[in-house]
């Protein structure tokens, strides 16, 4: 399994940015996937998730409104558009993706992680 992530940087507050992971080594279609942060000195969130089938989508709630989460399961990516990017959104970010059996009613959980992308907003 090998979740590959790019994108990425540095923006002023309000610009925007998209992250883009590349899977492979898995049947993609059959996997929740999952973008989640890390701050220094703060826990893990997950910041957006999305179904198998690209039909119901996941968002905290400090994201709602400016960032979009997508897939295109025949190029087996995953990406995370953020727009009107804050201050608070600096932080590593990762692909992750679920077990294969979870369920979105679940909480949070994941399996194999991308390598972190650095995602910086400061003025």
């Amino acid at each position: 399994v090998q979740l590959q992530a790019s994108g990425g940087g540095w923006v002023q507050p309000g610009g925007s940015l998209r992250l883009s992971c590349k899977a492979s080594g898995f049947t993609f279609t059959e996997y929740f996937m999952n973008w989640v942060r890390q701050a220094p000195g703060k826990e893990l969130e997950r910041v957006s998730g999305v179904d198998r089938g690209a039909l119901e989508t996941y968002y905290r709630q400090s994201v709602k409104g400016r960032f979009t989460i997508s897939r295109d399961n025949a190029e087996n990516s995953l990406y995370l558009e953020m727009d009107s990017l804050e201050p608070e959104d600096t932080a590593l970010y990762y692909c992750a993706r679920s077990p294969r059996d979870y369920s979105d009613r679940d909480p949070p959980r994941y399996d194999y992680w991308g390598q972190g992308i650095q995602v910086t907003v400061s003025s």
